[in-house]
């Protein structure tokens, strides 16, 4: 394997990393509010968005990204592979992380919420200022390990014909016949990625735990 194939895997990395970023960033939120509105009061909306939730978690990768870019333009909707990449992997996770949120708030101290009611906090203002805050702590560890899956999954996007990390391991052992040093670099470059994200979470807890400690 020569410079200009170590050069080429670290594009296809970059294709794996920024799909992933940006549907990590947008899966987090969108979970968070799948999350809420599974346990929300209003049964119809409750109901369809467990249904939605069970189904997405059900659907494998390769068959949601297929029917996106290729089922979609059926309906009379068309969009770029790369679109229909992130879109595949953030609606993926948004269903995962929905049950994360979801655990996380119910978990939470109901004496917490009767006695922000009892000062007269609104519920948007407990929930901003004293719920979130808490939640996003407790949720970490279970995001940032679906956002590790992710990654890991991210490779599914190749068989609408994403040049990623993994596509392009296979295409330079295919035409070097000599499959074991692209595959070592693409796993030294997944666990190097996974293992930043890693450590950012365990950074971000420390933060938070001194921060917590200050409030105490």
């Amino acid at each position: 394997m020569g410079p200009g194939d170590f050069q080429t895997l670290l594009e296809g990395a970059w294709v794996t990393i920024w799909i992933s970023v940006i549907a990590i960033a947008g899966g987090i939120p969108l979970g968070l509010l799948l999350g809420l509105a599974r346990i929300s009061k209003l049964p119809v909306i409750s109901q369809i968005v467990t249904v939605y939730i069970s189904i997405g978690r059900a659907t494998p990768l390769v068959t949601l990204v297929l029917f996106i870019f290729i089922g979609l333009p059926v309906l009379g909707i068309s969009i770029d592979r790369y679109t229909a990449s992130v879109l595949t992997l953030l609606l993926n996770t948004a269903c995962f992380n929905a049950e994360i949120w979801r655990s996380v708030y119910q978990a939470f101290p109901r004496s917490q919420i009767e006695a922000a009611k009892a000062v007269g906090m609104t519920r948007p203002t407990y929930f901003r200022r004293i719920m979130f805050p808490q939640m996003s702590f407790a949720a970490m560890p279970g995001l940032v390990n679906e956002a590790t899956l992710l990654v890991k999954a991210s490779p599914a996007v190749a068989v609408i014909g994403i040049v990623d990390l993994t596509r392009v391991t296979n295409r330079i052992a295919s035409q070097t016949y000599e499959p074991l040093p692209p595959i070592i670099v693409a796993g030294a470059i997944y666990i190097v990625v996974i293992a930043g994200m890693v450590r950012l979470q365990r950074r971000f807890e420390r933060r938070a735990a001194r921060f917590a400690s200050i409030e105490g």
